[in-house]
């Protein structure tokens, strides 16, 4: 406890430095990473191993940490941020992209769904926040999109998601305002996503230890098409005994360092799931590549619990071309998605596994705190059950 509370006094004082509120910029930090472990996993993964691997996709995050102690609401702790996925870049965002989405759970939020699941179209990128921020960053994609695309036909429904981070974040403080989605947008970027307490996911719970935003991707082999697919979740779910890392029932071997709550709080939690590809597909498919991140997710333990929002959307960067009034569509038939679906399996597996290990031990409001997954003793557990090999 001593090294934990140091290591927290430290982060307090660097925020106490920046004045206020530490917003980590989209300069990539650097964190491990579930195959730095040895953990293995299956497929073929992208150069970066992120979402980002799908070309044109980029990628902004906005940090939220100020305070610490007891709750007051409207001051803080304040544990939380806003997560912008957008599938053509800033410059390609008033292009809609096909689209599905899929609500494994719908205890949460995800406005826009409707006219993405009627129009088989995503009009402008994908935010992620916590639960009570939804409406500020709803507004904000809307303002920015009219903003930097005058006369648009779309931003009118964008697509915002949540996961509720109120164990550790002033959740009713509202503190994320309209600027914060605004620079998620403006400095997104390619190349290597950061990962854990980042972003929308900075507050959040994963299987009673610290979760948040994960990512990877896996890269189809040249006979399959050469394709990829990346995924990003925001992870904040499951109960402890049902983790499994690679097979193995770690959360029946780690049974400690469960979260530390002073007041009473049943955290059940939510994960969102962005699933993107290069792949030309047409609506209904990318809903069936959806349906496939609940595979990926179940091969970590989860199991959807009435209270969890388990909500999934999936999106294709390769547009139909308009050609004398009709849209010209060129998409995979369905006997040459079973790749497709192998790698949404494979990479919505190690994105989870990726969110948890790369997540730091977070004290917030009343001092509720919840514990990283600790690297030595996961690759004990996986030692023991031959998973990997090695000291």
């Amino acid at each position: 406890m001593a090294v934990l509370a140091l290591l927290l006094s430290f982060r307090i004082v660097v925020v106490a430095e920046t004045a206020g509120t530490l917003t980590v910029p989209p300069a990539r930090l650097a964190a491990p990473r579930a195959r730095d472990l040895g953990i293995p996993f299956e497929g073929d993964p992208g150069l970066l191993n992120a979402i980002t691997d799908v070309r044109g996709v980029e990628v902004g995050e906005v940090t939220l940490i100020e305070g610490e102690g007891r709750l007051v609401e409207g001051k803080g702790p304040v544990r939380t941020g806003v997560t912008a996925i957008l599938p053509r870049g800033k410059n390609g965002s008033d292009t809609p992209v096909p689209a599905a989405v899929f609500s494994f759970n719908g205890n949460g939020e995800m406005t826009g769904a409707e006219w993405v699941e009627e129009s088989g179209f995503l009009e402008g990128p994908v935010l992620l926040t916590n639960t009570h921020s939804v409406g500020v960053v709803r507004d904000a994609v809307v303002e920015w999109g009219i903003t930097r695309f005058p006369g648009t036909s779309h931003f009118s429904l964008p697509v915002v998601a949540e996961t509720l981070d109120g164990a550790l974040n002033d959740v009713n403080g509202f503190h994320v305002k309209k600027e914060h989605a605004f620079r998620a947008l403006d400095d997104a970027s390619g190349g290597p996503v950061a990962e854990g307490n980042v972003g929308g996911g900075t507050g959040d719970c994963a299987f009673a230890f610290k979760g948040g935003t994960g990512t990877a991707s896996r890269r189809l082999a040249a006979t399959d098409g050469g394709f990829c697919v990346g995924i990003l979740v925001q992870a904040n779910f499951g109960r402890r005994a049902q983790l499994i890392i690679a097979g193995v029932p770690v959360g029946r071997e780690i049974t400690d360092l469960l979260p530390v709550f002073h007041k009473n709080f049943e955290h059940e939690g939510s994960i969102l799931i962005v699933v993107a590809t290069d792949a030309p597909l047409l609506p209904d498919q990318l809903k069936r590549l959806a349906k496939r991140a609940t595979l990926g997710m179940a091969r970590t333990g989860g199991i959807s619990t009435d209270s969890s929002g388990d909500l999934f959307i999936a999106f294709s960067t390769v547009v139909p071309k308009l050609i004398g009034g009709y849209h010209q569509w060129s998409a995979l038939p369905n006997d040459r998605l079973d790749p497709l679906f192998a790698a949404t399996v494979q990479a919505t597996e190690e994105a989870i596994v990726n969110a948890l290990v790369a997540a730091q031990t977070m004290q917030g409001i009343n001092d509720n705190t919840f514990y990283a997954i600790p690297h030595d003793r996961l690759r004990e557990v996986l030692r023991k059950y031959h998973r990997i090999s090695g000291g």
